[in-house]
């Protein structure tokens, strides 16, 4: 494979793409000029390869061919905030030196593949994919953002995700159509600062050890869940909590008077619940 080799990949995308309203590929994506000087792509100056692929919110509509699976020099895709439908080709799943994939802000359906290799960052939220959350992700040890929000997923969070993956710092499934069972009794990530679990069928109590495991949580956002039993006052060991989003629940209790000693806190939201000032 070689630079050749990229060029067919990226005009087998340029052949799925139906709409290009600021006419990109037509004057610029052309045989005739070198692929390393095309809008939206970036060449590794030792290899003469590509590198990076970066069309976000050129509002180009189409499909993602299997062909891109063969960039196999490609650390970053973003297609990002484009209209691109149909599924997501498992071929791109397996790009041995793939680190951040962003793919959020499209019509992408199907079930998503199960990704190998050491990514970083995964965006997939605003899409229609279905089915369940790949338990391959949990052996992505060196994953640190994990965004799957507003999907039609269905199913359980893997364990695997809640306890496995020591480099995240944000995770992302919220609207979704997950069931009730409560990953929030498992999660032990020391590094997680943003954690939103929104409409995601959470059951059960919050648990009083949270934020003993996730010590640097600065946003939990868990609104629109089945979650009952009391606030615990060891929320006030979140001492990094900026957000606390609790929303749409079944809480009932007194709200704790600890939640005043969270001094970085900006955005409180506990309504429609049962709760009483103390």
């Amino acid at each position: 494979m070689n630079i050749s080799t990229d060029q067919s990949s990226l005009l087998a995308l340029k052949a799925r793409i139906t709409s290009d309203p600021n006419h990109i590929l037509s004057t610029n994506w052309s045989s005739s000029t070198t692929v390393c000087k095309w809008i939206g792509i970036t060449c590794g100056s030792r290899h003469q390869r590509v590198t990076v692929l970066n069309i976000s919110g050129l509002g180009f509509n189409g499909t993602i061919p299997p062909q891109l699976g063969n960039l196999s020099f490609l650390v970053s895709l973003d297609l990002s905030h484009n209209d691109f439908h149909g599924e997501l080709p498992p071929e791109i799943s397996h790009l041995p030196r793939l680190r951040a994939i962003d793919l959020s802000n499209n019509y992408l359906t199907g079930q998503i593949p199960s990704f190998s290799g050491d990514i970083r960052m995964l965006s997939l939220e605003m899409n229609s994919f279905s089915g369940f959350i790949p338990s391959s992700i949990s052996r992505m040890k060196n994953l640190g953002f994990l965004k799957l929000g507003y999907n039609n997923l269905e199913g359980n969070i893997p364990r695997g995700i809640a306890t496995n993956l020591h480099s995240l710092k944000l995770l992302s499934f919220g609207f979704n159509k997950l069931n009730g069972s409560n990953v929030l009794s498992v999660f032990n990530i020391s590094l997680l600062e943003d954690l939103d679990l929104e409409k995601s069928g959470l059951t059960g109590n919050l648990p009083s050890d949270l934020c003993r495991r996730l010590p640097r949580l600065r946003k939990l956002e868990l609104n629109f869940n089945k979650l009952r039993g009391q606030i615990p006052r060891t929320i006030s060991e979140c001492s990094q909590l900026q957000v606390l989003s609790l929303m749409e629940n079944n809480l009932d209790g007194i709200i704790p008077r600890e939640l005043g000693n969270l001094q970085l806190l900006q955005d409180l939201t506990l309504g429609n619940n049962t709760l009483e000032e103390n």
